[in-house]
């Protein structure tokens, strides 16, 4: 058994950002495994699978991020207690994973974590959402500039919130995504409808209704976010058409779930900011 598995999906990426992924994942004193999975046209990035804590995956077609993940997670289960979704881009400190999983196994109502993201220069990233409602996706994508969009916006990222201490977060960025395998026993892996975008939303509310999503301060990494779906036009479309699933699979308007789960992170939130302040 292992401490801890992972799993990075990659397609064509950058090869010295990926190797940065790869080095962060791996430079730990815990038993480790980690899954590289291509989704590339070619296997010319298979050297950098060259650790033989390294298991590196060959698909020969983008099968979808979502999808290719499932063949670790398929694996990660019978292999170990916990599981790392991690993107291609990210990159932290040694310990980071240790402080996580010392975390985790003092909070068994845990089933998935995200640490603080910040961006290269610094900057945090505000990862921390309520469930999507429409208006969302449409607002933050056309029509950020209006004052409208600015509010709801700033309603989404939960405007107020310093980032400084846990919260319970039904809606949490993919980018990493430590799991606990026993909790994705019980509710299953990625839903391999989305190709690609929504499958990180829709696995974390699944996640939040049986157990604890946590934001968790105290372990920090970078994400090289490009959000290249705002400036590529077939990426965008592969936004739309995630976004049109997600919203059929649990409700336009009405979706009593996303309602009743955003009320308690911004209770939640107003009884923390009480606490903190």
């Amino acid at each position: 058994m292992y401490q801890l598995v992972s799993s990075i999906v990659i397609y064509n990426n950058d090869p010295l950002v990926i190797q940065n992924a790869i080095n962060s994942a791996l430079q730990t004193n815990l038993k480790t495994k980690l899954f590289l999975i291509d989704n590339s046209e070619t296997d010319s990035l298979k050297y950098l699978a060259y650790n033989p804590n390294v298991e590196y995956i060959f698909n020969n077609q983008n099968i979808g991020y979502g999808k290719a993940h499932n063949i670790a997670l398929n694996q990660s289960i019978n292999l170990s207690s916990y599981h790392l979704v991690l993107n291609p881009d990210i990159k932290f400190a040694p310990g980071t994973l240790e402080s996580i999983i010392a975390y985790m196994q003092t909070h068994p109502d845990v089933g998935l974590l995200m640490p603080k993201v910040f961006y290269k220069n610094g900057e945090l990233q505000k990862l921390c959402n309520p469930l999507p409602k429409p208006i969302n996706p449409i607002s933050r994508r056309f029509f950020l500039n209006t004052n409208w969009a600015r509010r709801i916006n700033d309603d989404y990222e939960l405007k107020g919130f310093n980032y400084d201490h846990c919260l319970n977060v039904p809606n949490l960025s993919g980018c990493f995504m430590f799991l606990r395998c026993d909790t994705l026993k019980r509710i299953g892996f990625f839903d391999e409808r989305y190709f690609m975008y929504m499958e990180d939303v829709d696995l974390c509310r699944r996640i939040h209704a049986v157990s604890k999503t946590m934001y968790y301060p105290e372990a920090s990494i970078i994400h090289g976010f490009e959000k290249e779906s705002y400036s590529n036009k077939t990426l965008l479309k592969h936004h739309i058409k995630s976004a049109i699933k997600y919203f059929n699979k649990w409700g336009w308007i009405f979706d009593k779930e996303r309602d009743e789960f955003n009320k308690q992170l911004f209770d939640d939130l107003a009884n923390a900011q009480d606490l903190y302040n």
